[in-house]
């Protein structure tokens, strides 16, 4: 399985989530924002935590404009997968691939902490290797991870199962809890909380080595 990881000015977690995904079986590309296309023959494509452009105008807004944002719209919309991970989430809402937005923390501070979170569907190739109903911690660390979409989009949602995570305990008033949300073809996932610094024991826990794990085995296999 190939993938993508895309490295904006700002990006800092973009390094833990190629290895993560090394450590999961993959064959990672790290591929920067100037760029106009991805590397051939890409099945995953991971849009890293960090502070893309300096969070300036909107978090995710410049970056959603770079050259590679096309391609990974592209990529999408051929049916290629997609992860947004804090920033990464950010950037999808921005260009569309995901509905909402991500707003201002509750609270008006920034977070960082390890939050439980609950998995809400296990129907999609990012949380197969989970139970609907478990429960797992991966860390937060952002200050604009407050999901919001209007009433209808919500209901949209829900009804159609593309809530992947809830928070146990909200830690930045997202609407119902969410902590990571669909796209309506289920290939392409946008999350607040960092599976990819859930990896490592040494690290403080292992928790997210199941999502990338399941990831890589079932786009291998396609």
């Amino acid at each position: 399985m190939r993938a993508a990881v895309i490295v904006f000015p700002g990006s800092n977690c973009d390094r833990d989530m190629a290895v993560a995904l090394k450590a999961a079986g993959a064959d990672v590309s790290m591929v920067w924002h100037k760029d106009a296309s991805l590397p051939d023959g890409v099945d995953l494509v991971a849009i890293p935590g960090g502070f893309s452009f300096g969070d300036y105008l909107r978090c995710g807004a410049i970056a959603a404009q770079s050259p590679i944002c096309k391609a990974v719209v592209a990529h999408a919309d051929r049916g290629g997968y997609v992860l947004g991970v804090c920033n990464g989430f950010q950037v999808l809402t921005e260009t569309g691939l995901l509905p909402g937005a991500l707003m201002r923390n509750a609270n008006l501070k920034f977070i960082c902490k390890a939050v439980e979170l609950k998995v809400e569907t296990s129907n999609s190739a990012f949380t197969e290797a989970y139970s609907a109903g478990d429960h797992v911690v991966y860390p937060v660390a952002h200050h604009d991870g407050n999901y919001t979409v209007d009433d209808t989009t919500l209901a949209t949602l829900q009804g159609d199962d593309r809530i992947a995570f809830t928070y146990a305990a909200n830690p930045n008033g997202s609407v119902a809890d969410i902590a990571g949300v669909l796209s309506e073809n289920r290939r392409v996932l946008g999350m607040m909380p960092h599976p990819e610094r859930a990896v490592d024991a040494g690290h403080g826990g292992t928790d997210g080595q199941a999502l990338f794990r399941g990831l890589v085995g079932q786009l291998a296999q396609a």
